[in-house]
């Protein structure tokens, strides 16, 4: 019996202790006695009714009220009629301008029963993640499509792989994105699959002992691109002969320079660039002077670290006269040298014996050189009255 009945039946007994003086003399006009007794309370307390006090009901004074975006989410929900397709979910994101109202949509609609997004609606919906630097919905949106959520495309793909590139965190998973395509029957990778590749690990490319680990990394994308039938453009071969110089792999280098005609490109600046730096490294000055020279007689114009491995490479052996013509060239084509080229070059005259003609250069390039500051010109200067004391 529970807490409220004992006391219920306390008060009774206090209130008419006769009520339970049939359990001491359990005779019927004992019991009989006690009924009516117990009958009489009820039927007058039922006749004064006690009064009870209700607490009046009021409707909530401050009503809930909606925000713009929710108001943004019913509406477009709303226009999403029964038995909706991708193609619709997909118009629907792409009228989105807050990244989070899409997946908030986005994530509503895959609840729905018979419906299942596709590599459209994928696609829509991460490159919306990414451009609205929504980096944790990106890679959720990463990880269900790589475990299957929907069938995969070339373009869908090429996204996810120019996303993990461009995230150091995440430049493991691109190649796994990777090795779907190349599983993949419909969506093998193309051109710009092995570009964003190309250049992500390029940029791995710190030290020389590292260069060496990700150089087989540039060698299997440069053999599977070969056995996928893709035809490389200028830009991609260059990142490869970029790799293949950053570890004075000239051999590999060159092979890729002289391969470049076959698939009906031909070299640029750059190209004649990263050839003629590698074999300065490496010692071979005359072959790359060499591509200097042709890559000047072609009229290309090539980058600047070219020209500054060249001059020191010349100068370190004493070719004073090519190492000025080249400064001079430089200079014609508005690239500075650092300090240190320089300093290589009028340093290597005075130990010559031709310090009257180191003085002339240095004011000649001054002249020359608009972006040689008052501090470098003043300490090339020192440099050169110390040297000829």
């Amino acid at each position: 019996m529970g807490t409220i009945s004992r006391r219920f039946l306390v008060s009774l007994r206090t209130l008419s202790p006769s009520l339970f003086d049939f359990t001491q003399n359990p005779n019927s006009s004992s019991l009989a006695l006690s009924l009516l007794h117990l009958r009489s309370i009820f039927s007058n307390s039922n006749q004064n009714p006690q009064p009870q006090t209700q607490t009046p009901s009021f409707p909530y004074p401050y009503p809930k009220t909606r925000t713009p975006l929710e108001k943004q989410f019913e509406t477009w929900i709303t226009k999403l009629k029964p038995g909706f397709t991708p193609d619709d979910v997909n118009v629907a994101l792409q009228s989105q301008c807050d990244p989070d109202l899409a997946l908030d949509i986005f994530r509503w609609a895959a609840q729905q029963r018979t419906y299942r997004h596709n590599h459209i609606t994928y696609h829509t919906m991460i490159q919306m993640a990414i451009n609205g630097k929504r980096w944790d919905s990106a890679n959720t949106l990463l990880g269900e499509v790589i475990a299957g959520a929907c069938e995969g495309s070339v373009q869908l793909y090429n996204v996810m792989v120019g996303y993990c590139c461009s995230k150091r965190t995440l430049f493991a998973r691109g190649f796994d994105v990777y090795k779907i395509m190349l599983r993949s029957q419909d969506c093998k990778p193309n051109l710009e699959t092995f570009s964003m590749l190309l250049k992500a690990v390029l940029a791995k490319f710190s030290k020389m002992n590292v260069c060496y680990v990700y150089l087989h990394a540039v060698r299997s994308l440069h053999r599977q691109m070969k056995v996928s039938g893709v035809i490389p453009d200028v830009m991609t071969l260059n990142l490869i002969i970029k790799a293949y110089s950053l570890c004075l792999e000239m051999d590999g280098a060159i092979r890729v320079f002289r391969e470049m005609g076959l698939y009906g490109c031909e070299p640029n600046g750059n190209s004649y660039s990263y050839v003629a730096k590698g074999l300065c490294e490496k010692g071979l000055v005359n072959e790359g002077v060499g591509y200097y020279n042709e890559m000047r007689d072609k009229g290309l114009v090539g980058a600047s670290n070219c020209y500054v491995i060249v001059i020191c490479s010349l100068s370190m052996e004493r070719r004073f006269e090519e190492a000025i013509k080249i400064m001079f060239d430089m200079l014609d084509n508005n690239k500075a040298p650092d300090p240190l080229t320089y300093k290589t070059v009028l340093e290597g005259l005075c130990r010559e014996g031709r310090g009257d003609d180191a003085f002339d250069l240095l004011e000649e390039w001054r002249n020359k050189d608009r972006y040689m500051s008052e501090k470098t010109y003043n300490n090339l200067l020192n440099e050169l009255r110390f040297m000829n004391r």
